[in-house]
């Protein structure tokens, strides 16, 4: 099995990737048009499938940026038309496989409805997926959560007071409160506080997020994340994460630490290599899981249309750190008006 997963990891990493290695080794000696015309190639769908994805795309583009646009007129007044509005809506498709669990696949709907002209600190927000709602370290921490861990009725309705502070410069806070639109109906109010220090003279930069929430429905929740990179290059990045996360309903504190290198192989496609160990407890620490993991991601036309290949190697503490392979194959589309390209998120 583990021959054969190799032999897949390999074949699809060179089917979505055509041009990951010949774009970097033939740009040193291409001439300037010839270098202009690989950055150009934009698409990796054969013309024919272009020709059906852009007016379905284009379609509920427009639909989800007029929604949130209407709306947001409704509440906010008549800007609403000119300002930037960053409302989306994601479909995707996967399949994850685990050593000794089989694979399952599904497909997942997450959407965000921005209204931007509320008020100056006041925003409306609707979304789905919150992170409340994403489970434990161990199912956040690798980017794939489980089917069966994931909460389809997690869409909430609400308002976050913002302060008009720069995070480089003072603590950036934002206070919460809205419904978890399910029923019964479940209110919450949550309190976030970021904040970012550049260092004098160094390429280092220390971020911190921390979120206090209460559900009515779960209770409360608190996580706190640090993230201490670097740049290494122009297209490396260097990342050492620390996440604290304590639930009211797991009633554990679940802690992980977590080493990225990031590297952007070319416009549309880039690396992700982690280390990852995850532990619980305060009272008796263990460490739970450990593992190894590499994300691909290839932007397969256009900023709409992405594709993950996502292998890892777990040793977890309930099969006694026996080494297990983990695959998850994963493709996603976005919806709307104006293009996104950078969701990377690297």
């Amino acid at each position: 099995m583990k021959s054969v997963l190799a032999v897949v990891c390999l074949g699809v990493f060179c089917a979505l990737s055509p041009l990951s290695y010949s774009a970097e080794t033939s740009i040193a000696g291409a001439t300037t048009a010839e270098t202009y015309a690989i950055e150009e190639e934009d698409s990796d769908l054969p013309e024919w499938a272009e020709a059906r994805v852009e007016p379905f795309r284009a379609s509920i583009g427009n639909w989800v940026d007029n929604t949130s646009r209407n709306i947001d007129s409704f509440f906010g007044g008549d800007q609403s038309a000119s300002v930037d509005n960053r409302s989306y809506l994601r479909l995707g498709q996967e399949i994850d496989w685990m050593e000794g669990e089989g694979t399952s696949g599904d497909i997942s709907v997450r959407y965000r409805i921005d209204l931007p002209t509320t008020e100056d600190r006041l925003r409306l927000i609707i979304e789905s997926d919150p992170e409340e709602s994403q489970g434990t370290l161990a199912d956040q921490g690798s980017g794939r959560l489980y089917n069966d861990q994931r909460d389809r009725r997690t869409s909430t309705f609400g308002l976050d007071w913002l302060e008009s502070r720069d995070k480089r410069e003072n603590w950036s806070n934002r206070f919460g409160a809205g419904v978890r639109l399910r029923l019964p109906l479940d209110p919450y109010v949550r309190f976030t506080s970021e904040r970012l220090w550049d260092f004098k003279d160094s390429p280092w930069q220390l971020e911190s997020f921390n979120r206090l929430s209460w559900f009515n429905n779960s209770g409360y929740s608190a996580r706190t994340e640090w993230d201490f990179g670097r740049p290494l290059s122009t297209n490396r990045h260097l990342r050492f994460i620390t996440n604290v996360q304590w639930r009211e309903e797991e009633d554990t504190l679940e802690y992980s630490e977590v080493v990225q290198l990031n590297q952007r192989l070319n416009r549309r496609s880039a690396l992700r290599y982690s280390a990852i160990a995850i532990g619980e407890s305060l009272s008796n620490p263990r460490m739970t899981n450990y593992y190894l993991q590499t994300r691909y991601r290839r932007d397969i036309h256009k900023g709409i249309l992405f594709a993950d290949v996502i292998p890892e190697l777990h040793f977890q503490r309930e099969v006694s750190y026996d080494p297990r392979w983990a695959m998850t194959l994963r493709v996603e589309m976005y919806f709307q008006r104006e293009l996104q390209r950078d969701y990377f998120h690297f």
